[in-house]
């Protein structure tokens, strides 16, 4: 407990040092800044390793499986990579999400610091459901695994993500419960106009970002689990992967249309994850091979991106 303790509070030191100090001021990211910041929390990420290391060499944490410090820092990895991998489609739906609403890149930042607070939240009960689950019914892995098969057949027929958000139901929901205005003023979440109090496009767009996410942990938290069902690697490794995800979204969304194959690599991860699962009882791959895979699958995907030259139509 006091690991976890340690942990959490370890995470809110990071986000107030975010949003009260380096962040204090809304500004507009550049692509130096995003770069500086995704180097820093992927360094922080990987460096946490050596913290899950000795925490398994002392036994400061529950392990009923008996798991080596080696094999708990390459679940922990496994886990980050897998995370940070599938968190490229969430870059993408939050890019489109900006864009419906016409959110100024000056308060991007801002509205993505609430949301990542809030998928911590909902990530933390997501994965405790999951471990609980995996626990006390063994089966339910099968069906994790059919669905990680699901969602890989639907990545690679689709072409591209087609997400409108003013066509969502959450935002037609949210129109119907709650008034909503199209004026801003600064970064507020709310403005009062005509003695109403209404919410800005600004907290409309944390609502539905904050909403997708939990959509795509659907598909994260499943394929991690299928690494470790260990509660303390798994929640460790996915808010690490997520507090650099800011960051990360306005380094890769300026270059979302660069990475064409990236789709493609996801899709082996998310099979191979899935195929995983299904197979679990019958068959055992050790934990490098999985983290083998996921970081071939993903340089097979940037480099092809890179170095493979787009078809262009010519005319006629």
């Amino acid at each position: 407990m006091i690991v976890w303790i340690a942990f959490i509070a370890l995470i809110i030191v990071f986000l107030a040092l975010d949003l009260g100090i380096f962040n204090k001021h809304d500004h507009i990211i550049r692509s130096k800044e995003a770069g500086l910041w995704t180097a820093l929390w992927v360094t922080v990420a990987l460096s946490f390793s050596a913290v899950i290391y000795w925490l398994f060499t002392e036994g400061l944490v529950d392990n009923p499986t008996q798991m080596t410090p080696n094999a708990a820092v390459i679940n922990y990895i496994t886990g980050y990579l897998i995370e940070l991998s599938l968190s490229i489609d969430n870059v993408f739906v939050i890019a489109v999400i900006f864009s419906a609403f016409s959110i100024p890149p000056l308060y991007q930042h801002r509205v993505l610091f609430w949301g990542i607070l809030g998928a911590i939240i909902f990530r933390a009960m997501m994965i405790l459901f999951g471990v609980t689950l995996i626990n006390r019914f063994d089966w339910i892995i099968y069906v994790f695994g059919v669905f990680l098969l699901y969602t890989a057949y639907k990545m690679f027929k689709s072409e591209s993500i087609k997400f409108d958000p003013k066509n969502s139901l959450v935002f037609k929901f949210l129109r119907k419960i709650y008034p909503l205005t199209s004026h801003m003023n600064g970064h507020d979440f709310f403005i009062r106009r005509m003695g109403i109090k209404a919410a800005t496009p600004l907290f409309v767009a944390l609502i539905v970002i904050e909403l997708t996410d939990i959509l795509f942990a659907l598909d994260s938290i499943p394929a991690i689990l299928a690494i470790t069902a260990d509660p303390f690697i798994v929640f460790s490794s996915n808010i690490l992967a997520i507090l650099g995800l800011r960051s990360m979204y306005f380094l890769v969304s300026r270059m979302l249309s660069k990475f064409r194959f990236i789709n493609y690599s996801l899709v082996v991860i998310l099979g191979f994850v899935g195929l995983k699962m299904l197979a679990a009882e019958y068959v055992h791959i050790p934990s490098w091979i999985s983290l083998l895979l996921i970081v071939v699958s993903l340089a097979s995907g940037i480099l092809s991106s890179l170095l493979i030259p787009e078809k262009t139509v010519e005319k006629h």
